[in-house]
């Protein structure tokens, strides 16, 4: 089982991607997941729960577009909460994951 902590729209190199942007932002947060998973070993089809907070509910269509674009194929139980703020105010979204490598996974060959 793979844990990955709330990912928002800031890269590794502590840069903001998309200010004022919440599908950016989802983007940005996505690749964040994807790398942190690819890193344990696991990938985006593992995923099995994800969380999404949302400081305005108008947020919402684009940041489940994008990260919809992600997840295509992927039926992870979701749950989404708008909250009054996050971590840092120019943060508009964040989504944590847990994902379940399976048993049988054979590992990537390059």
């Amino acid at each position: 089982t793979v844990y990955v902590r709330g990912q928002v729209g800031t890269d590794f190199d502590g840069n903001l991607i998309g200010l004022g942007d919440a599908r950016a932002q989802a983007e940005q947060a996505m690749k964040n997941v994807k790398q942190l998973l690819e890193e344990a070993g696991s990938d985006i089809t593992h995923i099995v729960k994800t969380t999404t907070y949302l400081i305005d509910p108008r947020y919402r269509e684009p940041v489940y577009q994008e990260v919809g674009k992600w997840l295509k194929g992927v039926y992870p139980i979701s749950t989404g909460l708008v909250v009054s703020a996050l971590g840092q105010p120019q943060w508009l979204m964040e989504i944590d994951v847990i994902a379940v490598i399976p048993d049988n996974r054979q590992p990537n060959r390059a």
